[in-house]
């Protein structure tokens, strides 16, 4: 098992061109992981960027076609540098094509707490009371390595689905932390934000939702330990399905959040 650091490692190659290598370990099936490849732009743009702008703290991702593990590009466009705030767009392509696309806020941010937050954490049971997510899930069509790499454990009240009597309340709670035991960051919450399973499988519809569209906020440092993830869905129709994911710190902190666009097919 590799670290988060080892899987979105860069190589500069020119002026705002970087050489990236893939890890399939962050994959869901045969498809990469749309946080992490979100994570791999954002590790270009903030070296791009340089020291005074440190962190990502906010992504908006168009997913064109899903990359296949292993050697892939990454260009940064600058658009602005100001005092707080750097803007970029990152593109990662393979053989020339694009796969994935992204305008990048930079700046620097904090562990201060919130000024005014309506964001409560989740309720969660103790994690040891969880259920740990596995690599290759009973009845599953599909295995999931990305559970190698990050340990997640799913409130046993949202896990009717697996018994095949789903809720139906569109919502699911994690606890996650990443495998390597590094602490999380700006860039590996973006992992976080895009937890999985899709909230689709607590309303009764199985199989594989491809991300569109991705939108998140990283708002402060998080501290050390694991964090709350909860993934609720607002509305689903015409092959579309809404994500909203919200995440927080050890410490009861609201440190990003995330809504998404997937694909998804509807029974009749």
């Amino acid at each position: 098992m590799g670290t988060f650091r080892e899987a979105t490692a860069l190589t500069a190659h020119g002026a705002d061109e970087y050489q990236a290598t893939l890890d399939a370990q962050w994959s869901i099936g045969a498809r990469l992981h749309g946080g992490y490849l979100l994570a791999v732009l954002g590790r270009a743009a903030v070296e791009s960027a340089g020291a005074e702008h440190p962190h990502v703290t906010a992504v908006s991702g168009s997913f064109v076609e899903p990359p296949e593990p292993g050697p892939a590009t990454v260009r940064v466009r600058t658009l602005r540098v100001g005092r707080s705030v750097a803007q970029v767009t990152a593109t990662l392509t393979q053989r020339d094509r694009p796969c994935v696309e992204a305008l990048i806020t930079l700046g620097r941010l904090d562990d201060a707490d919130p000024w005014w937050t309506a964001a409560e954490p989740v309720r969660l049971p103790p994690r040891e009371e969880c259920f740990l997510a596995p690599t290759d899930p009973p009845g599953a069509d599909m295995t999931v390595p990305l559970m190698d790499v990050v340990e997640e454990h799913i409130d046993p009240a949202h896990l009717a689905f697996a018994f095949g009597a789903p809720s139906r309340n569109g919502v699911i709670a994690t606890w996650q932390r990443l495998a390597d035991g590094s602490d999380w960051d700006p860039l590996s919450l973006l992992v976080a934000l895009d937890p999985v399973p899709p909230v689709s499988y607590d309303l009764g519809l199985p199989g594989w939702m491809p991300t569109i569209q991705f939108s998140a906020y990283i708002r402060r440092l998080p501290a050390p330990g694991p964090v709350r993830v909860r993934l609720h869905a607002t509305d689903v129709g015409g092959d579309r399905m809404d994500e909203v994911a919200h995440v927080w710190d050890d410490k009861g902190r609201l440190v990003g959040q995330a809504t998404q666009l997937a694909a998804v097919r509807v029974p009749a």
